[in-house]
């Protein structure tokens, strides 16, 4: 552990907070004057703003110097629980299997390949962590492109599909402004092409000949599309796409079929798809659906039997159904012959469907586009089911959904047992009690995969187009991270890697459970909770849902507990398995989360509710999450800490504001808190982008009004000395929220006389620190904090 966490440099000789200079200025909006203080923090070139930032990180660290020992214990917990030199479950793609490993002491991946053994060779090998692997080529070292950089984040990462050239892009900086370059494989040196100030997200034209790059506007929003001829300059590169409309972002991509390349845009509330063939890289792109204010869609190209899309075999609008049979014929031993196809589009869309619905639509011709009317719905609107993506291949469609707070994975074979197209319906299982299940069936009749626990998360990945099986992920609060090979025809799942924890973890030992809060207009909102079995003992009585395998009712007596929530852009928090947080689980803390709207777990309408001039739902959800947990008995306000980043920071400064008795202390990462200063701004980076999702305050002046009432910097208390105990932890580099927001809110709290602390990284971007030994630090450092508030520090 190095030695900035546990020794700072320059401890300051005072146990008094850095005096934060006032240079009011007023800010006026619609009659409305702000007298800010702290504006000036905002000068990020000013060695005044630079040595008060200095000063505010010396004395948190000096303030945090007796919690040194148990950081190096968090960290060695960390460190002795991980797996340092481990390797991912090899992918195929074109002759190769790609893979990364990592390697005990080094901070980043290697990124490295073998060959495959022939056409038919769709299982990967099991690597033995440590051991060499047979025919090995490294294709990038990122310790090695890390020397000499006190960060480092790559971007970018593509092999041409003839394996002969790796494109990678990489930041040493922060700023997510990413140098592209180009390697030969089989000499292992970069050619002399190089691009500098990308975007990530570059890519190979199928030809090899070709890479489709993106950069960023002065507000850091992708907007434009290029595409570099290699062994060209760069000052050669031909500008293929440019969104002007700042509410955009534009992204590049190739189909699963490599038939296609893609250009996406999309605001917060409206998408536009481009196409073009892949064999004509400089040709046109053309518009698929021409945007529709308030009309989102995605596109995946598919090629599917004929008798899969004529009019005749959908006469009914098809729904899901749950779960897999389990007498589905036994796979193919001979092949059949061929049957006719055809190429579609498979459009997952939200005009008139508020959950979306997906249809299928033929492929425009050049100068042709389609329209939603003239498609063929496939998996018609539920108002219980939330449609996120569709995924094809040769063999399989994919339908990724959520319903119930879970997120769902589905497939649908396209071969049945002796090699054909799938023409007729698969007969479903004996329907399960939901909702969603009440439609008619008709031939595209997808197949849900799952684990059978009340509080899971299953993925289903699809691989290259040719790959007949799938790959599955599979995890919950208390499974780790596991990887299925899954067979479609049968069903039959082969265990090919569960995340390693070292030291004897045993899942037994741990509990999870769903519970519901009522919100203060009665809405009903999920926590997800987990914990140790032993740490926490409950009574006889029964007073939860969704189902656990230990304790049920109520806890015996309030546990320690960290409540994390997010509730912005419709971001779902699914169950996930963290070795980190077993340091707090066996320390007796409860982690909890509170799926509050604006996030996506129920939804569309969850998110529509808890954004715009809904977006105080939010922060009383949460409130409401908090005050349930307090009143069913499994905390108490003396003993709950809350915790959330970026948007997440937003909603746990709101919090603060609304309800300070409720808290013991609030760990802000990245916080949005100073919104409506960067919401009026256009100049800021994101901020006109983000007025989809916050309104626009600069130029309506409810949406002003309606900000300014729940922003946690202009609504700090004037005497905040009963607010519970903050840490708010940034970096100087940040693009998406900048230093100056936790910066500003933290001397604004500290003058109110707030117990408020900023940690700040120099040398840091939006994710904080790099490499994972720097990772664990900083979580280190975090956990302590979180336990020496809830007085576990010496347990």
């Amino acid at each position: 552990m190095s030695d900035a966490l546990t020794h700072p440099e320059t401890a300051p000789s005072t146990t008094e907070s850095p005096l934060t200079a006032r240079r009011p200025i007023e800010r006026t909006f619609h009659g409305d004057t702000f007298i800010d203080d702290y504006e000036w923090l905002r000068r990020k070139d000013d060695p005044d703003v630079v040595a008060h930032l200095e000063a505010q990180n010396a004395w948190t660290l000096a303030q945090q110097e007796h919690l040194a020992p148990l950081r190096q214990t968090l960290f060695d917990e960390i460190k002795g629980r991980t797996l340092e030199t481990d390797l991912s479950v090899p992918s195929r793609d074109g002759d190769w299997w790609y893979y990364a490993r990592t390697v005990e002491g080094q901070q980043y991946p290697i990124h490295a390949r073998y060959r495959a053994a022939g056409p038919d060779d769709w299982t990967p090998r099991v690597l033995e962590p440590g051991e060499p692997v047979p025919g090995e080529q490294v294709l990038l070292d990122q310790n090695v492109q890390a020397e000499g950089h006190d960060f480092f984040a790559l971007g970018s990462l593509d092999v041409s599909d003839d394996g002969a050239r790796l494109l990678h892009a990489t930041d040493t900086a922060g700023d997510e402004r990413y140098t592209l370059r180009v390697r030969d494989l089989a000499t292992g040196e970069d050619l002399p092409d190089e691009v500098r100030d990308t975007a990530p997200g570059a890519m190979f034209s199928p030809d090899g000949e070709h890479i489709f790059y993106l950069t960023v506007d002065d507000a850091w929003r992708p907007w434009r599309v290029w595409r570099h001829r290699l062994g060209t300059p760069s000052s050669d590169d031909v500008l293929v796409f440019e969104e002007p409309d700042e509410r955009y972002w534009v992204g590049v991509g190739l189909s699963r079929s490599k038939k296609y390349l893609q250009i996406e845009l999309g605001s917060k509330v409206t998408s536009e798809s481009w196409l073009l063939e892949s064999d004509n890289p400089t040709g046109d792109f053309r518009v698929v659906w021409p945007r529709r204010e308030g009309v989102e869609y995605t596109v995946e190209h598919a090629v599917l039997p004929a008798s899969m899309v004529e009019p005749s075999s959908l006469s009914e609008p098809p729904s899901l159904v749950d779960p897999p049979s389990s007498d589905l014929p036994p796979s193919p031993t001979e092949p059949a012959e061929p049957v006719e196809t055809r190429d579609v589009l498979l459009i997952l869309h939200n005009k008139d469907a508020l959950n979306f619905e997906l249809v299928s639509s033929p492929v425009p011709a050049p100068g042709e586009t389609v329209t939603p009317e003239a498609a063929t719905v496939v998996v018609a609107h539920d108002p219980d089911v939330r449609l996120e993506g569709v995924s094809a291949s040769e063999c399989y469609l994919v339908l990724y959904y959520r319903r119930g707070a879970i997120s769902r994975s589905a497939v649908l074979s396209l071969v049945d047992p002796a090699g054909t197209a799938q023409t007729s319906q698969v007969e479903p299982a004996e329907p399960v009690e939901t909702p969603h299940l009440t439609t008619p069936q008709a031939t595209w009749s997808f197949q849900e995969i799952s684990f059978g626990q009340p509080l899971e998360s299953v993925g289903a990945g699809v691989g290259v187009w040719e790959q007949p099986n799938l790959k599955v992920g599979y995890t919950s609060f208390v499974t780790p991270q596991s990887l299925y090979l899954y067979d479609v025809a049968s069903g039959e799942r082969v265990l090919l890697k569960q995340q390693p924890v070292l030291g004897g973890y045993d899942p037994g030992d741990y509990d999870q459970r769903r519970e519901w809060a009522t919100a203060q207009d009665g809405t009903r909102v999920p926590i997800s909770l987990v914990w140790r079995k032993d740490k926490v003992r409950f009574g006889n009585s029964t007073g939860s849902e969704g189902g656990s395998t230990g304790g049920t009712g109520a806890p015996v007596e309030p546990a320690p507990l960290l409540l994390y929530g997010y509730g912005a852009y419709e971001s779902s928090i699914d169950p996930y398995f963290s070795v980190p947080r077993l340091s707090l689980l066996d320390r007796g803390v409860v982690f909890a989360i509170a799926h509050v709207r604006g996030g996506g777990e129920m939804g569309r309408a969850w998110y529509d509710d808890g954004k715009l001039r809904a977006k105080l739902n939010t922060f009383t959800d949460f409130v409401a999450c908090g005050r349930h947990l307090v009143g069913t008995g499994w905390t108490a306000s003396d003993r709950m800490v809350a915790d959330g980043g970026s948007a997440g920071g937003l909603l746990v400064g709101a919090a603060a504001n609304l309800a300070p008795e409720l808290f013991t202390g609030v760990l802000a990462g990245v916080p949005f808190v100073d919104a409506l200063t960067s919401m009026l701004d256009p100049t800021l980076p994101l901020t006109v982008t983000e007025w989809d999702e916050w309104g626009d305050p600069l130029h309506d002046p409810e949406v002003y009004a309606y900000m300014r009432s729940y922003t946690p910097y202009e609504n700090v208390a004037d005497d905040a000395s009963h607010y519970p105990r903050i840490l708010a932890t940034t970096s100087f580099n940040d693009t998406r929220v900048l230093y100056v927001e936790p910066a500003k809110w933290v001397a604004r709290l500290q003058a109110a006389g707030a117990p408020a602390m900023l940690k700040i990284e120099m040398s840091a971007g939006h994710g904080g620190v790099s490499g994972r030994y720097s990772a664990w630090e900083q979580i280190a450092f975090e956990h302590a904090w979180v336990l020496d508030v809830l007085d576990l520090a010496n347990h």
